[in-house]
C-alpha cells in the first residue's frame, strides 16, 4: 500500500476514535464514567503510549539507517563508474564505445536511479549489460593491454555489484505489520484521549491537529525508507557529477 494512503488511514482513525469516544462518553451508564473506570483507562492508555513512543523510534532509526547507507552506497557507487571510465581512458582509443555506453548508462541511472518505478521497464540495467557486452568485444594487443583490461572487466563487475546492492536495498525495511500494530496503539491512545473529554471546538480542534501531524510524521518515516521515492529523496548529484565526468 502506498504510504500516502496509510498516513490517510492512520488520520482518519485517530480523528474517528477520539472524536466518536467523546461523542459516546455521555451516553455511556454512570458506573462507566466513574473517576476508577477512567483513572483504569488512562493507565492503559499510558503503557500504550509508551510502547508506542519505544516502536517509532526504531521506525524513525531504521528509516533513517536505511536512507543514509543507500546514500552512502550511491556516492560509492559514481565514484567507481568514474573510476572505471578513467581506466578505460587509459587504455586508449578501444575504450572509446564502452565510454558511451557508461554515458547512456548514467542518463538512463539519473531518469529513474535504482529502478525506482517497478512498472517501468529497467532501461538502466540493460544499459549497463551494454557496458559489459561492449568490454568484452575489446581485444587486447599486447600484454600491458590485456592485464589493464582484466582489472577494467573487475571494476565493471564491482559496479554491477553495487548497482544491484542498491536496487534491492532501496524497498524499504519497515514491516507493514508492524506499521499496523503501531497505527492500533495510537488509535487506542485517542479513543482514551476522547473519553470524557469536553465536547468543544478547541478539544475537536486538537484532535485533529494532533491526528494530522502524527499522520504527517508516518507519512515522512515511510517516504524516508524508500529513498528514491516520495518527499524525501537522496540527491542524483553524484550521478551527474559521474555524467559530467564521463562526457568530459
Amino acid at each position: 500500500m502506498n504510504h500516502v494512503w496509510i498516513a490517510v488511514i492512520i488520520f482518519g482513525c485517530l480523528s474517528i476514535a477520539s472524536i466518536g469516544a467523546m461523542l459516546l462518553s455521555p451516553k455511556m451508564q454512570l458506573r462507566h464514567r466513574d473517576d476508577e473506570t477512567s483513572a483504569v483507562v488512562r493507565l492503559i492508555a499510558n503503557i500504550f503510549v509508551v510502547m508506542s513512543s519505544l516502536v517509532f523510534g526504531l521506525m524513525i532509526n531504521s528509516a533513517k539507517n536505511t536512507y543514509e547507507s543507500i546514500d552512502d552506497n550511491l556516492h560509492a557507487f559514481s565514484t567507481n563508474v568514474i573510476l572505471l571510465d578513467r581506466s578505460l581512458r587509459t587504455y586508449g582509443l578501444a575504450g572509446k564505445e564502452t565510454r558511451d555506453r557508461i554515458r547512456d548508462y548514467l542518463e538512463h541511472a539519473i531518469n529513474n536511479p535504482a529502478r525506482a518505478d517497478m512498472a517501468m521497464p529497467d532501461n538502466a540495467g540493460r544499459a549497463l549489460d551494454a557496458v559489459g557486452d561492449a568490454l568484452l568485444s575489446i581485444e587486447p594487443k599486447d600484454q600491458f593491454h590485456q592485464t589493464l583490461l582484466l582489472d577494467i572487466r573487475q571494476q565493471y563487475r564491482r559496479v554491477v555489484e553495487q548497482r544491484w546492492g542498491i536496487v534491492e536495498n532501496a524497498e524499504g525495511a519497515i514491516p507493514r505489520p508492524l506499521i499496523a500494530l503501531v497505527a492500533a496503539w495510537l488509535t487506542l491512545i485517542f479513543a482514551s484521549f476522547g473519553y470524557r473529554a469536553p465536547a468543544n471546538a478547541v478539544v475537536v480542534t486538537s484532535f485533529i491537529v494532533g491526528a494530522g501531524l502524527i499522520a504527517t510524521a508516518f507519512h515522512l518515516v515511510l517516504d524516508m525508507d524508500i529513498p528514491f521515492q516520495g518527499v524525501i529523496q537522496i540527491s542524483d548529484t553524484p550521478l551527474r557529477r559521474a555524467l559530467a565526468e564521463v562526457g568530459s
